[in-house]
């Protein structure tokens, strides 16, 4: 894992925290607000990727992926970024939204600081496999969720 000075927090989530309804799936599923600070030299793009290895799903349920965000520091501009799929057949962030009485859910909100740029809106599995090469850097906040 690479690792050192690229950090990622959210004025809208605290780490180990429970996410706000508002960012849940059953109340509108707005998307929170992302930073970054420490991003690498030779950063030629960020991605966003949201997960959640909790769900029970052999390889857990992705919220979101987005490409293209400008390499710099401060708060990423959504509307700047390529949304990609989610596990709910749609483009773009789907709140959580677990099952009733299935405990506290793990929500890994990752940035990954990339050397080249990524092709088209890859699903999660496919960026990974593709893109783990260009992968300069990466960091997460998680936070929990549960109904």
């Amino acid at each position: 894992m690479a690792v050192a000075d690229l950090t990622l927090t959210s004025p809208d989530i605290a780490w180990g925290e429970r996410i706000d309804d508002r960012f849940a799936g059953q109340t509108g599923a707005e998307a929170p607000r992302l930073a970054v600070s420490g991003v690498p030299a030779g950063t030629v793009e960020l991605a966003v990727v949201c997960h959640d290895p909790d769900a029970p799903m052999p390889h857990g349920f992705t919220h979101w992926t987005l490409y293209g965000l400008p390499p710099v520091d401060g708060e990423m501009s959504v509307a700047r970024g390529r949304p990609g799929p989610n596990d709910d057949d749609r483009f773009g962030y789907v709140g959580p939204f677990p099952p009733f009485g299935h405990g506290d859910h793990h929500y890994y909100f990752w940035v990954y600081a990339l050397s080249r740029k990524v092709e088209g809106t890859p699903d999660r599995g496919t960026f990974l496999d593709a893109y783990a090469d260009a992968v300069i850097e990466q960091a997460r906040l998680v936070a929990t969720y549960s109904r």
